[in-house]
C-alpha cells in the first residue's frame, strides 16, 4: 500500500506489517524480530549507503510522554556491559559509562519511570533530531480511547522507553498482579476487541523547532478522539457510533458528618463496567470500560457506550471508598438513558478525630525524599512526580536508621514526617526487616462504652500485611490484620498507587484512655526491599453522634 508519502508492506497470506517507509527511511520496523513478535517496533536504521541488516545508529533520540515528560534519552548500548550495570531489577540499569557525554550526569535507565495512568495515555512516541538536518521526523502511538484497556482509568501501563520504544499496552499485569490477568475457563467463549491505534507519522522540512512535532501529534491526538468510534473497522465486533448508547446523569454524595445537604460530587470518576462487586472495575480485565469525569456540580455524561449489561460505578476525590448503583443498566443502540441524581454515602459512622493525608487514591501528597545522588533520573529532578525516581525505598532506612516513623496529631505534617511508603528496613547483613510505625494522639474524653473505627484506605500493597494494635505493640492477636495482601509492585516501579484498598476497623472504646493514645500499624513481612504498603487517607472516627453537631 502506498499512497507516495507511506509505504506499508504486508505479508501475503499472514497480513504482518513487515516493512512501513516514510520520509526516506526506508523501515522503521525491525525485520530481525520473529513474524510473532512484530508488535514490539525496534525503531533502528542504517544509513543509505550502508550494507547488512543490523543498524549501525539510532534515529529517533528524543522521547515524549507528557508536555512535562520528555527528554533525549541514552542509547541502546549504555544499557549493556560493561557500559550498563543491571541495579536491583533488569529493568533498571546504571549508566556507568554512557556513549554520549552529556549522560555522564545521568545514573539510572529505568522503564518504569515513564509509565502512565490510562487516563493519561493519549499520545507518546519519539522525535528525530538529526544535527545539521531539517528534515525532521516524528514517530507517536495514539489511543483514541481506552474503552478496550483493562483495569479502568487509573490501572497504570508502560509507554515508551530506551530502544527507541513505543508500546500501545492492552493488557497488563504491572501495577496489579495476576488480578489484572484475564482467566479464561475451559470451554469458555471470549472474544474482544482491542483497538484500533493510530500510529501517527509528521516531519519538519523547514529547520524549526523538532518540539513542533510534539505539540502536532496532541492536536492530531484530539482529532482522532472526536473521531472515536471510528467508522471505517469492517469487522461486526465493532461497534458505530449508531449502534452504540449514551448516558448521562449527577453524583452527589451525602455524608451526614460532614452537612445536612447534598454534596456535589465534584471531579468524580463515573463509569460503566461489567456487573460486579463495589469496586470491582479496577480488577477488571477480559470486558469493556467507560469512564468520564463529572463537572463541579457532579454532572457527568458517557456516550458511544458499547451495548451489553454494566453497573454504574464511581469515586469521588476527597472521599473514600467506592460507589456502585445497585441496578444493572442495559445499553441498547440508540439509547439516550438519563439516570437522574445518584447519591453516594461513603463509609461513616462517627466524627472525625484526627485524619492523615488525601483521599484521592495516591500517596503522592506525602513525604518522597530526594533521591540518592548516585541514582538520579535527571528529569524528574524539581519535577512533581519526583517519586519516579529510582531507589526511594532506600532512603527509609537512612531517615530511620534505628526506630520507625512516629507521627503526632496536631504536630506532625504528613507532607513532611509521613514517608510514602512504609517499606522494609535493610540490615547490614542484606537481610530485611518488617516496621511499626507509630500514630500518637490525645483524647480529651472517651467513650468507653462506644466503638471507635479506624479508617484505613491504602494505595498499594505488595505482599504485605497490615496489623493494626492500640495502645500496646505487643498485643497478641492485633486488634486487626490484612493477611497477605497486594502484588502490585508499584514500590519498585515508582509508581505512587496500585490497586486501591479499604479497611474499616473497629477499635472498643475500652482500648483508649483519656490523654494519650498510640496505634501502632506493622508490615511484618520482610523477605525483600518492595515489599511494604503505600497509604492514602487514614482517619479515626468517634462514636456515633448527633450529626453536624
Amino acid at each position: 500500500m502506498d499512497n507516495g508519502i507511506l509505504q506499508v508492506t504486508l505479508s501475503n497470506p499472514d497480513g504482518i506489517v513487515i516493512g512501513i517507509r516514510y520520509n526516506g527511511v526506508d523501515n522503521l520496523l525491525e525485520v530481525l524480530n520473529d513474524e510473532s513478535n512484530r508488535g514490539y517496533w525496534d525503531l533502528v536504521w542504517n544509513s543509505p549507503t550502508s550494507t547488512g541488516t543490523t543498524g549501525i545508529f539510532d534515529v529517533f533520540h528524543y522521547m515524549a510522554v507528557a508536555d512535562n515528560r520528555q527528554r533525549k534519552m541514552p542509547l541502546p548500548d549504555d544499557r549493556s556491559p560493561p557500559r550498563g550495570q543491571a541495579l536491583a531489577y533488569p529493568e533498571a540499569v546504571l549508566l556507568v559509562n554512557p556513549v554520549e557525554p552529556e549522560f555522564k550526569g545521568e545514573k539510572v535507565d529505568d522503564k518504569y519511570q515513564y509509565s502512565c495512568e490510562n487516563k493519561d495515555i493519549k499520545v507518546h512516541g519519539w522525535i528525530s533530531m538529526e544535527p545539521n538536518n531539517n528534515n525532521n521526523v516524528g514517530f507517536w502511538i495514539i489511543t483514541p480511547s481506552d474503552e478496550f484497556r483493562s483495569g479502568g482509568p487509573l490501572k497504570q501501563n508502560l509507554t515508551s522507553h530506551v530502544g527507541p520504544t513505543a508500546l500501545s499496552v492492552f493488557l497488563s499485569a504491572h501495577y496489579s498482579g495476576d488480578d489484572l490477568v484475564p482467566k479464561i475457563g475451559a470451554g469458555e467463549q471470549w472474544k474482544k476487541v482491542f483497538g484500533p491505534i493510530f500510529i501517527y507519522l509528521n516531519s519538519l522540512f523547514d529547520g524549526s523547532d523538532p518540539l513542533q512535532l510534539w505539540d502536532d501529534a496532541k492536536t492530531q491526538m484530539k482529532m482522532e478522539v472526536q473521531s472515536w468510534p471510528y467508522s471505517f473497522p469492517a469487522s461486526e465486533d465493532f461497534q458505530k457510533s449508531e449502534e452504540r448508547g449514551n448516558l448521562s446523569g449527577r453524583l452527589l454524595v451525602k455524608d451526614r458528618y460532614i452537612s445536612d445537604d447534598y454534596i456535589s460530587a465534584n471531579g468524580a470518576y463515573v463509569g460503566l463496567a461489567p456487573p460486579g462487586d463495589v469496586g470491582s472495575w479496577q480488577r477488571e480485565c477480559k470486558d469493556y470500560q467507560f469512564w468520564s469525569r463529572a463537572d463541579e456540580n457532579g454532572y457527568f455524561s458517557i456516550n458511544d457506550i458499547r451495548t451489553g449489561n454494566y453497573s454504574i460505578y464511581a469515586w469521588v476525590p476527597g472521599f473514600i471508598g467506592d460507589y456502585r448503583c445497585d441496578v444493572v443498566l442495559g445499553i441498547t443502540s440508540g439509547c439516550d438513558i438519563e439516570t437522574g441524581d445518584l447519591v453516594y454515602e461513603p463509609p461513616r459512622s462517627g466524627p472525625t478525630l484526627w485524619e492523615i493525608g488525601i483521599p484521592d487514591r495516591s500517596a503522592a501528597e506525602f513525604y518522597v525524599p530526594d533521591p540518592n545522588p548516585n541514582y538520579v533520573n535527571q528529569l524528574y529532578l524539581n519535577h512533581p512526580d519526583k517519586f519516579r525516581q529510582y531507589g526511594l525505598w532506600e532512603r527509609y532506612a537512612e531517615l530511620y536508621p534505628d526506630k520507625d516513623l512516629v507521627y503526632t496529631v496536631g504536630v506532625s505534617d504528613y507532607s513532611k514526617d509521613w514517608f510514602f511508603a512504609q517499606v522494609t528496613r535493610k540490615k547490614d547483613n542484606n537481610a530485611y526487616q518488617g516496621t511499626t510505625w507509630q500514630i500518637q494522639f490525645k483524647l480529651d474524653k472517651v467513650d468507653q462504652s462506644g466503638t471507635y473505627k479506624l479508617r484505613l484506605a491504602l494505595a498499594s500493597a505488595t505482599l504485605s500485611e497490615l496489623q493494626v494494635r492500640v495502645n500496646d505493640p505487643k498485643a497478641n492477636p492485633p486488634v486487626f490484620t490484612s493477611g497477605l495482601i497486594g502484588k502490585d509492585n508499584s514500590i519498585a516501579r515508582h509508581g505512587i498507587h496500585g490497586l486501591y484498598w479499604l479497611y474499616n476497623v473497629s477499635i472498643k472504646g475500652t482500648r483508649l484512655v483519656e490523654g494519650d493514645n498510640t496505634i501502632f500499624l506493622t508490615q511484618p513481612r520482610s523477605s525483600s526491599p518492595f515489599q511494604g504498603i503505600m497509604y492514602d487517607y487514614i482517619r479515626l472516627e468517634g462514636p456515633p453522634s448527633s450529626p453536624t453537631s
